[in-house]
C-alpha cells in the first residue's frame, strides 16, 4: 500500500493552506470559498485513496481550463505517493547479485519490457520508484557518483538514458505478435497496438520524472523544486521565449479568448448605450408633471464599428507574437466594419486575403513569408522603410474612422525609424496603438527605438496572452 502520510509541521489544515498558497504563486487563482470546499474534501475522502483525493481537490480548487497540469505537478509535491524509498517490493537487479553492486542494466530492461508489454501501471510505478532510489544511492549507472555533501543525487535524465524505454518498442511488438500466430496481418491493429505501447512508455517516463522530483523535494524543499517543475500557465507564457509546443497551445486558446472578450464587449456596450442627458426632451416630458423632471431623457448613443488596419512585423521570433495576435483579431473581426492586414520585414505588403473569414489559418505565417514581397536586401527588420512604403502605396487605408494597430518589437537594426511618416499616419487615424512583445525594461536597449515610437503613439507591453487580452479588451470599440 502506498504511504500517503503528509510531511507537515502544522497538521493537515495548514498543509492544505500551503498547497493553496503554492497554487496561487504559480498562477492558479484560488479564493477562500474554494479553499473551504477543499477542506471539506479532505474531511470526506480517506487519504489512502489518493486518486479520489486528487480529483476531489481539483474539482474544488480549479475554476478555469488550462490549470490542470500545474495542479497535478504541485499535488505530487504536496501529497506525495510515498516518503523516502516508500514501501515497494520491487528489487532492482545488481551485477553478481551484490547488494551494493552496480545496477544490472540488461536485466532491468528485461523487467521493464515485460511490464510495458503487460500494461501493469502499478508495477511500473513500483519499478520507477525502485530504479530512482537505486541510482540515487549508488550513483548513475552504478558509478557511485553522489550529490553535494554525500547526499543521494537523483537524475531523471540519467535513469531514462540508461533504460532507454523507447528502444524496447520493437521488442514488445514482436512479443505481442508472437502470441497471435495464424491471424491475418492487420496494419490498423498494429498501429493501434504501437500507439498503446508508446503511451505506456510515455507514462513510465513521467513516473520516473515525478519520482525524481519527489525525492529531490524531500532534500531541497518543495518550493525550490516547484519553481522549475511547475509549467507556466498558458496566459503567462511569453511569446518571444515560447517553444513550438507552447505556441501550439497558445493558438488553441484563441477561440475561447475571443469569445470571452466578445462577451465582455457586449456587456460594456449595453452599459454604455445610454448617452448624455437630453435637456430639450427632458423639459418637454416635465410639462406633464408641472415642470418637475421626473423622467429624464437621454441621447441614444449610436456607436459605429470602426475600420481596423494592422501593421505587423513578421520577422524572426516576433512572428509568433504577430501570428497569435492576428488570429485573435481575425476571431474578433465582427467587432469592426473592415479589417486590413499588412505584414512587413524590410518592405510592406498587404496580406488581408490570407485572413479573410473562412480562410485556412494553419500555416498562414509560412504563406505570408512565402507569398508576400517583404524582403529587399538582408531580411532584417526596417521599420522606417516599411512605414514609408505603406504610406506611399496604401496611405489611403488610414482615415478618420480607422483604428491603427502596430505589432512589433520596434528594433530597427539601427536604421532610420522614420518618425515623420508614422506621425502623419497617427494624426490621420481615429485611434493608434502599438503592441510590443518585449519587456518594457528592454525598450531603448541596443537597436530598440521603442521609446521614440512611444512618443508618437501609445505603446503597450504585450509579452503574454494575459497582457494581450487586457490590452485588446481595453482597445476594442464600444
Amino acid at each position: 500500500m502506498e504511504d500517503t502520510r503528509i510531511a507537515s509541521d502544522h497538521g493537515l489544515p495548514g498543509h492544505l493552506v500551503d498547497f493553496v498558497g503554492a497554487l496561487r504563486v504559480h498562477g492558479v487563482s484560488v479564493g477562500p470559498g474554494e479553499t473551504v470546499d477543499a477542506a471539506r474534501v479532505l474531511g470526506a475522502v480517506d487519504l489512502i485513496f489518493r486518486e479520489q483525493l486528487r480529483e476531489g481537490l481539483a474539482a474544488a480548487l480549479l475554476r478555469r481550463s488550462g490549470q490542470r497540469q500545474a495542479f497535478d505537478t504541485l499535488f505530487e509535491l504536496y501529497f506525495p505517493a510515498a516518503l523516502g524509498a516508500g514501501s515497494g517490493v520491487v528489487e532492482v537487479p545488481r551485477v553478481d547479485d551484490a547488494d551494493d553492486g552496480p545496477v544490472d542494466v540488461d536485466a532491468l530492461r528485461d523487467i521493464l519490457a515485460d511490464l510495458l508489454r503487460d500494461g501493469d501501471l502499478d508495477a511500473l510505478a513500483e519499478l520507477a520508484r525502485a530504479v530512482v532510489d537505486a541510482l540515487g544511492r549508488s550513483g548513475a549507472a552504478g558509478t557511485g557518483i553522489r550529490g553535494a555533501g554525500g547526499q543521494p543525487s537523483w537524475s531523471a535524465y540519467q535513469a531514462l538514458r540508461m533504460l532507454s524505454p523507447e528502444t524496447l518498442l520493437a521488442r514488445i511488438m514482436n512479443d505481442l505478435r508472437s502470441g497471435q500466430e495464424g491471424e491475418a496481418e492487420n496494419a490498423f491493429a498494429d498501429e493501434v497496438l504501437r500507439r498503446e505501447i508508446r503511451d505506456r512508455i510515455a507514462a513510465f517516463r513521467k513516473m520516473i520524472t515525478d519520482e525524481v522530483r519527489r525525492r529531490t523535494a524531500e532534500i531541497r524543499g518543495r518550493d525550490p523544486v516547484a519553481k522549475t517543475a511547475v509549467p507556466k500557465q498558458t496566459e503567462q507564457v511569453e511569446f518571444l521565449s515560447a517553444h513550438a509546443d507552447q505556441l501550439a497551445q497558445l493558438r488553441r486558446t484563441v477561440g475561447p479568448l475571443a469569445r470571452r472578450l466578445a462577451a465582455r464587449l457586449a456587456v460594456r456596450r449595453k452599459h454604455a448605450k445610454r448617452g448624455t442627458l437630453d435637456m430639450r426632451r427632458t423639459l418637454r416630458r416635465s410639462m406633464s408633471t408641472g415642470g418637475v423632471p421626473m423622467r429624464p431623457a437621454y441621447r441614444t448613443r449610436r456607436p459605429g464599428r470602426p475600420e481596423l488596419v494592422i501593421l505587423c512585423d513578421v520577422s524572426g521570433s516576433v512572428a509568433g507574437f504577430s501570428h497569435f495576435t492576428l488570429l485573435l483579431v481575425q476571431a474578433l473581426r465582427e467587432q469592426f466594419s473592415k479589417v486590413r492586414v499588412f505584414a512587413f520585414v524590410e518592405r510592406t505588403d498587404e496580406v488581408t486575403h490570407l485572413f479573410e473569414p473562412g480562410a485556412e489559418l494553419s500555416g498562414v505565417m509560412q504563406r505570408v513569408l512565402r507569398e508576400a514581397d517583404l524582403v529587399a536586401f538582408d531580411g532584417h527588420s526596417d521599420y522606417g522603410g516599411s512605414f514609408a512604403g505603406f504610406a506611399e502605396f496604401w496611405g489611403e487605408a488610414i482615415t478618420s474612422k480607422t483604428s491603427l494597430l502596430v505589432l512589433g518589437d520596434a528594433r530597427t537594426n539601427y536604421r532610420d525609424p522614420n518618425l515623420a511618416v508614422l506621425k502623419r499616419l497617427v494624426s490621420t487615424a481615429r485611434h493608434a496603438h502599438w503592441l510590443n512583445p518585449e519587456p518594457k525594461r528592454q525598450w531603448g536597449s541596443g537597436d530598440s527605438a521603442a521609446p521614440r515610437y512611444a512618443e508618437v503613439m501609445p505603446m503597450h507591453e504585450c509579452r503574454t496572452v494575459g497582457q494581450l487580452a487586457a490590452v485588446v479588451e481595453a482597445l476594442l470599440p464600444i
